[in-house]
């Protein structure tokens, strides 16, 4: 079964701890039977003018900074790039969409993981201990995370398989569950112009509520209205740069627990994962009300 987490922190003093604490609760996902694992961390923001990209490539051997290197000099910007593992994460002081249309033309072989002015996007197949050990997630700071362990159902086991999905600068979600419409709402969603690169469900969902707040809808109103157009049983959580959410639908059927405490919000699909968490035997904790989009934001 696949298991999700996420974690937001309220207390800016906590935010030295978001890596350490975002790790734990995935690795109690490992009893779910897993096959991959990822995260999303917001943290590290890049200035106005900049964007940042985290990239994969099969072969951790790739070389990162001659490609960040042929970007400067073509697009007459500056770049960096850091690695880890198969990952690395490249800053440019370009736009999103300069960018993305760059790689796309002189780097195909090259995923990108997630985009964005704070987030960063790690994964991979293997357990969620060996996943966030191969990437530093323990160490990493921030104001918020969210992350997945996944067991194949619906398609193949592959790293771009693997959750969470992105689907618009600074937003991805991680799903527990299985939708039934996705085909069709794949296919409705290509005529309005999303292109994808997987077949799997969630990353239909990851888009859908990205082409809804691409028309004007705030998170809460589209993702209430995926629960008229998503058929099937799901539970989203959803981070953006100011916060995370958490969806789902109206029957429940899949588990998660919410718990708050004044320093912080996490969710999880077992109370295990939340059990280690500062302040936890102080914490409100309760089950997600179906159809309920729960949802919470950095103070400006």
């Amino acid at each position: 079964m696949c298991g999700i987490v996420g974690l937001f922190l309220k207390n800016p003093a906590l935010q030295s701890q978001l890596g350490r604490h975002i790790s734990a609760m995935l690795i109690g996902m490992t009893d779910r039977g897993p096959d991959s694992a990822g995260v999303a961390v917001y943290h590290r923001p890049v200035e106005d003018g900049s964007s940042k990209f985290t990239l994969f490539h099969d072969d951790e051997s790739y070389h990162w900074r001659a490609m960040a290197g042929r970007l400067s000099d073509e697009m007459g910007v500056e770049s960096d790039v850091e690695v880890r593992a198969a990952h690395a994460v490249l800053t440019a002081k370009a736009p999103e969409k300069a960018v993305a249309d760059w790689l796309l033309a002189h780097c195909p072989d090259v995923r990108v993981m997630g985009y964005g002015h704070l987030m960063e996007v790690y994964k991979e197949k293997g357990l969620p201990k060996d996943v966030v050990r191969r990437h530093g997630i323990e160490a990493m700071e921030g104001t918020h995370a969210i992350g997945h362990t996944r067991m194949a159902t619906e398609s193949i086991v592959t790293t771009e398989h693997s959750h969470p999905f992105t689907a618009a600068s600074d937003m991805c979600l991680v799903h527990n569950g299985s939708l039934s419409n996705h085909n069709r709402l794949r296919e409705w969603l290509k005529r309005r112009g999303q292109r994808f690169e997987t077949d799997n469900d969630s990353e239909v969902a990851a888009r859908y509520f990205a082409y809804r707040m691409s028309e004007g809808a705030t998170l809460e109103e589209a993702m209430l209205a995926g629960l008229k157009d998503l058929d099937g049983f799901f539970t989203f959580t959803m981070g953006t740069r100011d916060g995370f959410a958490v969806l789902r639908d109206g029957i429940a059927c899949k588990p998660a627990v919410l718990a708050e405490t004044d320093d912080w919000v996490a969710m999880a699909s077992e109370y295990r994962s939340l059990a280690d968490l500062p302040g936890v035997e102080n914490a409100r904790v309760w089950e997600p009300a179906p159809a309920v989009v729960y949802t919470w934001r950095l103070e400006h």
